[in-house]
């Protein structure tokens, strides 16, 4: 477990305790979050964008049972947070920028910001510290849904359209990395 503070602005949640079985029963071999991308593993891609979005982070790596109980922990281990960003470890195409953006838009009058590109949500979800003690009950395998259910039930979810494919690319298979892969050099236009 890693975490880097800033005071004042959301904590971004790095999900990477998950087994990765759907990786494994497509074909994969070990780790998705090991995986290379372009050279260097799916995990630090996605902590690459962490850092040079300027936000703090705290990287979830205990080896939970489920997303929600991962979740929980971070939640737990960042109570002073003022919101949180929960990122999946394997959104390795994530722009630093769309992270600033999801963060920014929490200030506004709503609970929880949830990135869309091209009419598909994606991550990372953001929550306002107000969510907090929701958030550090969760467990199992539904991650942070149920809360983002009960805040969409009372219309304090803002939808954050983005220009950025990486909200909605997640490693869970090699069909998937292989066009991550091709999305990462595509723009770098190499």
């Amino acid at each position: 477990m890693q975490v880097n503070f800033k005071p004042g602005a959301a904590m971004v949640i790095v999900l990477a305790s998950g087994r990765g079985e759907r990786f494994v029963a497509a074909g994969g071999t070990g780790s998705k979050l090991k995986a290379l991308l372009a050279g260097r593993s799916v995990l630090e891609r996605t902590l690459d964008a962490v850092r040079a979005s300027g936000l703090p982070w705290h990287v979830e790596d205990a080896g939970h049972p489920g997303m929600g109980d991962s979740i929980a922990a971070a939640v737990r281990a960042t109570p002073d947070a003022p919101g949180w960003l929960i990122l999946p470890g394997d959104l390795p195409l994530v722009l630093p920028e769309t992270l600033r953006a999801v963060a920014a838009a929490l200030q506004g009058r709503v609970n929880a910001v949830q990135p869309q590109y091209l009419g598909e949500r994606g991550h990372p979800v953001g929550f306002v510290a107000g969510c907090g003690a929701q958030l550090a009950r969760l467990e199992g395998n539904l991650g942070a849904s149920p809360v983002l259910r009960a805040m969409r039930a009372i219309d304090s979810v803002a939808d954050l359209v983005v220009d950025d494919a990486g909200v909605v690319t997640d490693i869970d298979t090699p069909a998937a990395l292989a066009q991550a892969e091709a999305l990462w050099h595509a723009r770098l236009g190499s």
